[in-house]
C-alpha cells in the first residue's frame, strides 16, 4: 500500500471513528436530560432506564436490581439536579462484546428536599438496546458520588 493510500485510508478510519463518537454524544446528550428531568419529576419512571440487572452505587452504597433501585430512588426525597459538565465516550467493541455502549459522565449540583445543595459526579455506562423500530439506551452501570461530602 502506498504512502497516500494509507493516509486516505486513515482518513477514512478517523471520519468514521468522528462520526461514532458525534452519534454517541447525541444520545448521551438526549439521555442526560431524560435522566435528570424524570428523577426530578417523574421519579416512579426511573427505573424503565435501566437494564434489569443493573447496578447502582450511590455514595459507596450498591443497589443491584430492578426492585432494589425502585426501593431506593423512592426513599430519596424530591430533588432538583442541575448539570454543569456532560462528556461521553463510546466503548470499543472489543471490551463490551460488540455491545453499543457509551460511557457517559456528568457533574453538577443537586439539592434534595430539606437538605443544602451538594457537587456531583455521575458515571452511567450505557448500552443500546435496538428493536425493529428504534434504539432505546439503558443503563447497565451508575455511580453518583456526592464531591463535597467530606465537608457537609
Amino acid at each position: 500500500m502506498k504512502a497516500s493510500e494509507r493516509r486516505e485510508c486513515w482518513g477514512l478510519l478517523l471520519m468514521d471513528f468522528k462520526t461514532y463518537v458525534d452519534q454517541a454524544c447525541r444520545a448521551a446528550e438526549e439521555f442526560v436530560n431524560i435522566y435528570y428531568e424524570t428523577m426530578d419529576k417523574r421519579r416512579r419512571a426511573l427505573i424503565r432506564l435501566y437494564l434489569d440487572k443493573a447496578t447502582l452505587i450511590w455514595n459507596g452504597n450498591v443497589v443491584t436490581g430492578l426492585e432494589a433501585l425502585n426501593n431506593f430512588f423512592e426513599m430519596l426525597p424530591s430533588s432538583e439536579f442541575q448539570v454543569n459538565m456532560l462528556d461521553c465516550q463510546p466503548v470499543h467493541e472489543q471490551a463490551t462484546q460488540a455491545q453499543t455502549t457509551v460511557l457517559v459522565v456528568t457533574s453538577g449540583t443537586v439539592k434534595f428536599d430539606g437538605n443544602k445543595q451538594h457537587f456531583f459526579n455521575q458515571t452511567f455506562l450505557l448500552t443500546a438496546q435496538s428493536t425493529p423500530n428504534n434504539t432505546v439506551w439503558k443503563i447497565a452501570s451508575d455511580c453518583f458520588r456526592f464531591q463535597d461530602w467530606a465537608s457537609s
